[in-house]
C-alpha cells in the first residue's frame, strides 16, 4: 500500500468533504481517505498496482475542485 496526500482546494463545507472523499473512496484501488476541509487536504491510501497520485487528482478534479 501506498499513501498520497493531495491539497484540495475548493471546498467550502462538510458536504464538499464528504463529496471528496466518496468520489476517492470509490475510485479503483483506494483502501481509504481521509479528507479535512481545514487544512484543505487528502490522504489517501491505494493499491499502486491500480492507481496512482495522478489518477486520484484527476479524479478530484473531474468533480470540480483543485488538487496538488
Amino acid at each position: 500500500m501506498e499513501t498520497a496526500t493531495l491539497t484540495v482546494r475548493g471546498m467550502t463545507c462538510m458536504g464538499c468533504v464528504n463529496s471528496v472523499t466518496k468520489l476517492l473512496k470509490a475510485a479503483p484501488g483506494v483502501t481509504d481517505a481521509r479528507v479535512t476541509l481545514e487544512p484543505p487536504k487528502a490522504i489517501i491510501n491505494y493499491d499502486a498496482a491500480k492507481t496512482n497520485p495522478a489518477q486520484l487528482k484527476q479524479a478530484i478534479e473531474d468533480a470540480g475542485y483543485e488538487a496538488a
